[in-house]
């Protein structure tokens, strides 16, 4: 499997919530809060649930409230498929 990338992630964000569809995935939203990027909590579980799904991979429920931003979001998700390659 391969690791997740900011695309991906805005990709399967859109798809589960449809907000942010006009923000770029540059590096530039890398650290923004997703609250600030148009993206609840609601959001974020249902982006987990999708990326658990598609990835293969098993998300711990508590991390919704630590993955502030995109940049950590990634992290860990990608933390995670290493650990599990």
């Amino acid at each position: 499997m391969s690791l997740m990338t900011i695309h991906d992630l805005m990709r399967i964000l859109r798809e589960c919530a449809g907000a942010g569809a006009d923000i770029e995935t540059g590096g530039e939203i890398l650290d923004l809060r997703f609250d600030d990027l148009g993206y609840d909590s609601l959001a974020l579980l249902e982006t987990l649930s999708r990326i658990e799904h598609d990835y293969g991979t098993r998300l711990p429920e508590e991390f919704v409230e630590h993955a502030r931003t995109p940049r950590a979001l990634l992290a860990t998700v990608n933390e995670t498929l290493v650990r599990a390659g």
